[in-house]
């Protein structure tokens, strides 16, 4: 650059200083151009500071035709008890109407929405623990053409009812859960009880058959002791006849008593015989006995022996069914301790516990207190370009062509102006954040960054228009559509459609969206360094790219800016 052209440029930026003072409508225009932008952005922040904290300004109608029912001789209205929970419920204003008021304000737009609770409502609850079980229902009525807004608000209205309605159901259900929970526990300890008193009189019985076999056995052993004396007199009474046999045997043989006359000897003899005779008969009938006795000893024997084995059977399965009987007493008994523990607690609280039986521990980090100082970040730099955009269009830079100066030291003379309203309207803005009260973490970061993107905005317009002109104004105005859109400023680009999703890498507002975010809710470095870097090559490149194409293009650009106003439209 030599002296000349340096001269130039110094006259530039001095004669547009001095007509920002030219006059006062010049003056008001120019500070229009400063607040305007500002007041985008802060308007509405201030306008979503807190959206759904005021939604006890929406009317909503509930009509509850509840005739509620008997359930275990109480009387019970879920619609009431719904009723006087949002009578001390302020989300929402709500309104308790009958069911044609509801059903025409609704239509009417008069409510954003409604609920109906049926007149069965109780009756349809109560029947979820019986056989035949229905399912409860409300009626939610809702406009949608009222406000897209206000229809989606409401849906969280009908939710909180629907909400409310299923937590009274669930505990509904788990209390008579609970109550039969009761009846079973008490059947278990009694149970318990039973087979424990059983378990002691079949224990006893068993000693009492022990006993009885025991006396069996005494017994079989006195009559076996009986036996072995039989068995010794009949030895004896046979050892005898044998020997009257055998003197008699001996008397026949000296004797004949068919030769001898009758007479006393032949008395003798005939009578000595027959005695014989009759103690053989005698001693076989005492043997006889003597084998029936062995006999009955050894089945005596046998009898004992069987009712020992029997008695020992008995006070083996006496025990073991005792033990059974007490072990399984004892399992049921504790059981039953158990369940008495769980059927102790306190109702209220197991309410609360069937309620939320597990609880969500909320850990917030880089926590913002209001839902407008969470969108600002969008609406500080959509301010921003909108800003640089304005000033652009309302203060077009002009062609070199006709002037003494080169298209380079025009892009570079005007531009200072441009730079200096940049500064201007980020400072503004800036302000109002801190006079709205909008959060912020690091404060000189946050001046810095948005300082920044306010004149890399201001750089990558002013470079388009000066060097393209209307084109240009009209290319910026799509980027603009595109950006509201597409650069993840309110909605998560995941949700939004597929165009968006295409351009949201290459969108000047996403990366400038993301520092400015950084910069105010809590920095992460490996967030912002990239996206700053971005920024700021976009200024660079915009500036270079924009001299070039100022000098290439500016004969072509001021034919076609001429062609528009001969059309007396432009």
């Amino acid at each position: 650059m030599n002296e000349e052209s340096l001269n130039n440029i110094k006259e530039i930026i001095k004669n547009d200083l001095k007509a920002t003072r030219s006059s006062t409508i010049v003056t008001i225009v120019i500070i229009t151009m400063v607040v305007l932008p500002s007041l985008y952005a802060l308007l509405n922040i201030h306008a979503c500071w807190d959206p759904y904290g005021n939604t006890g300004n929406i009317e909503f109608a509930i009509a509850n035709l509840d005739e509620g029912t008997t359930f275990n001789g109480v009387h019970i209205n879920i619609g009431n008890k719904l009723v006087e929970e949002f009578k001390n419920n302020d989300k929402f204003q709500w309104k308790f109407v009958s069911e044609k008021e509801l059903r025409d304000g609704v239509y009417t737009g008069r409510y954003f929405a409604g609920i109906v609770i049926p007149k069965d409502l109780s009756e349809d609850v109560a029947s979820i623990v019986s056989d035949n079980p229905k399912q409860a229902k409300l009626d939610y009525i809702v406009n949608i053409k009222a406000n897209p807004v206000a229809s989606k608000i409401a849906d969280s209205a009908a939710n909180s009812v629907y909400t409310s309605l299923n937590s009274k159901i669930v505990s509904f259900i788990n209390i008579a859960a609970y109550g039969q929970l009761e009846d079973l526990q008490a059947g278990l300890a009694d149970g318990a009880s039973q087979l424990a008193g059983g378990a002691g009189q079949l224990q006893n019985g068993a000693n009492q058959v022990s006993a009885g076999a025991g006396q069996v056995k005494g017994g079989a052993g006195q009559l076996h002791k009986g036996v072995n004396g039989i068995n010794m007199g009949a030895n004896q009474v046979k050892k005898g006849s044998n020997q009257i046999k055998k003197g008699s045997e001996e008397l026949e043989s000296v004797a004949d008593s068919s030769l001898i006359p009758d007479g006393p000897v032949k008395k003798y003899i005939d009578g000595s015989s027959q005695l014989a005779n009759g103690t053989a008969r005698l001693a076989d009938g005492s043997v006889q006995l003597a084998n029936g006795s062995t006999q009955l000893a050894g089945g005596a024997n046998d009898l004992a022996e069987g009712s020992v084995s029997l008695a020992a059977g008995a006070e083996l399965l006496g025990s073991s069914a005792a033990e059974a009987l007490f072990t399984a007493s004892g399992s049921l008994g504790a059981t039953a301790n158990q369940l008495s523990a769980f059927t102790g607690l306190n109702e209220s609280r197991l309410d609360e516990y069937f309620l939320s039986p597990i609880k969500l521990d909320r850990e917030e980090w880089f926590s913002v207190p209001a839902y407008g100082s969470n969108v600002a970040p969008f609406y500080i730099v959509l301010s921003m370009w909108v800003g640089a955009l304005l000033t652009c269009v309302m203060m077009e830079p002009k062609s070199s062509i006709g002037s003494k100066y080169s298209p380079f030291e025009l892009y570079i003379g005007k531009f200072v102006l441009y730079l200096i309203l940049s500064i201007l309207q980020a400072s503004v803005t800036i302000i109002g954040c801190y006079i709205l009260g909008v959060h912020i973490i690091d404060n000189l970061l946050f001046i810095f960054t948005s300082l920044t993107v306010s004149i890399v905005f201001m750089i990558l317009i002013y470079a388009i228009i000066s060097a393209t002109g209307a084109l240009g104004k009209g290319l910026l105005v799509i980027l603009l559509v595109l950006q509201i859109s597409g650069s993840g400023g309110i909605y998560p680009i995941q949700i939004m459609n597929n165009v968006s999703q295409i351009f949201y890498p290459f969108l000047p507002m996403t990366y400038a969206i993301n520092i400015i975010r950084e910069a105010q809710l809590g920095v992460v470095w490996g967030n912002y360094i990239p996206s700053l870097f971005i920024v700021l090559a976009i200024g660079i490149v915009s500036f270079i790219v924009g001299k070039y194409l100022k000098e290439k293009s500016d004969k072509s650009s001021k034919y076609f800016e001429e062609r528009l106003e001969e059309s007396g439209l432009f």
